[in-house]
């Protein structure tokens, strides 16, 4: 597995003196870079801890397998859903709060890791439609939609039409109504697809920067069919023996990351073109590095 490593920046006047810079892991997506970007210059910022980014880590299982590895000390961004039940061979926990209570109390004894709270937001897929569409026919949670679902064009990616446990087969079970029409695509098309009207309705991702762009509408999961997926760095706890500030400053994240916020940091790096440390660095000025 062959990993980039890129150097944190340390601001003048506040030089990196830690013999060993501490490695934080990035999953090979937006929301994963800015993220790193924002524990790396948040560390030197407030610590006089060198940091490096370890970028590309491809997916979940690779970020676990780097840290088992001691090829990162901390993963930037790793979901309660995602870890419950493909890392940690845990059942589907519905609850966000004992999902995250269960997942943390299991990295502890299992790996020796501490999962954090949530950073605020969690990343999710989401049935979504334009405001419009949305106002007009008083849609406000998917359990609405019973009543048109078969006059009602769906797009969506093409692994939830069958997927067990979340995908579409337990969707119509659980909701009890199938859509009229599906339209496999790729996820990354289906916002242009529902905002140009080609598609009534969408299985969206719920931090993605183009639901805030085109202002679109996330419709209630009132049933609670899909899993949680609370975003939180996951660390070494002999890191944070080693380095007890490094604590400090990541308990400074916790939930202060709405899911409005994350698409709209997300969007400026997949939208605007802007790097992920400019927005992350921008994030932190905003927040007066949280201080």
């Amino acid at each position: 597995m062959s990993l980039l490593l890129i150097g944190g920046c340390s601001l003048p006047g506040l030089g990196a003196s830690s013999e060993e810079p501490v490695r934080i892991g990035a999953q090979s997506f937006t929301e994963s870079e800015i993220l790193a970007n924002v524990i790396s210059q948040l560390l030197e910022h407030n610590t006089d801890l060198d940091t490096r980014i370890v970028k590309n880590l491809g997916s979940n299982f690779v970020s676990q397998k780097a840290l088992e590895n001691n090829e990162i000390d901390l993963a930037a961004t790793r979901y309660t859903g995602t870890d419950l039940t493909s890392i940690l061979n845990q059942k589907v926990e519905k609850d966000p709060e004992k999902a995250l209570r269960i997942v943390q109390k299991a990295f502890h004894e299992q790996y020796g890791y501490k999962f954090y709270d949530s950073y605020g937001f969690a990343n999710t897929y989401a049935f979504t439609m334009t405001k419009e569409n949305a106002d007009k026919n008083h849609y406000q949670k998917i359990s609405d939609l019973q009543a048109d679902a078969d006059k009602l064009k769906l797009g969506v990616d093409n692994a939830w039409l069958k997927r067990a446990g979340d995908g579409y087969p337990a969707f119509k079970k659980t909701y009890g109504f199938a859509f009229g029409k599906t339209y496999p695509m790729q996820i990354g098309l289906v916002y242009d697809a529902v905002n140009q009207g080609r598609m009534d309705i969408v299985l969206a991702y719920s931090t993605d920067g183009r639901i805030k762009a085109y202002d679109l509408k996330m419709l209630k999961d009132d049933r609670r069919f899909f899993p949680p997926y609370d975003c939180a760095p996951l660390i070494k706890e002999n890191t944070i023996k080693k380095y007890p500030e490094i604590d400090r400053e990541l308990k400074k994240l916790q939930g202060v990351i709405s899911t409005e916020k994350m698409q709209e940091l997300n969007y400026e790096v997949d939208g605007e073109l802007k790097e992920p440390s400019t927005v992350a660095r921008e994030f932190l000025e905003a927040h007066d590095y949280f201080e």
